[in-house]
């Protein structure tokens, strides 16, 4: 299982490799979806849920750093995360993340009420 030092300096090293010009847009997106969804203070799962709750955390993200480190050139990869080793850096907050986790919410609620109205409708 990976220490929570470990996961702020793979974190660290995806924010330096999202504002790095030569970092490919595909990772660039993934990479600030995992930072938004790392920092934000709303879980997808909230944690309260049981077992889904937390597992999230220790699924989504580190799925979500290995997908952008496929996604970026290995050398790339790697000296942004020797430069995030190095640094005492912290993350910055992403509030903007927050406000995607509640819209992403939000959405699936509007999709729930359709569905059941739809159903009803049809009933």
């Amino acid at each position: 299982m990976i220490d929570k030092r470990a996961l702020l300096t793979y974190l660290i090293a995806l924010w330096k490799l999202f504002k790095h010009p030569q970092t490919p847009r595909a990772a660039k997106w993934v990479a600030i979806a995992v930072l938004a969804y790392a920092a934000s203070p709303i879980d997808l799962i909230p944690d309260f849920i049981p077992v889904l709750g937390l597992l999230d955390d220790l699924i989504l993200i580190p799925l979500g750093v290995a997908l952008v480190v496929r996604l970026t050139p290995r050398p790339l990869w790697e000296a942004r995360l020797l430069e995030a080793k190095a640094s005492a850096q912290q993350l910055p907050r992403l509030w903007w993340g927050a406000l995607f986790v509640v819209a992403v919410w939000a959405a699936l609620l509007v999709l729930l009420a359709w569905w059941v109205a739809h159903v009803l409708a049809a009933a």
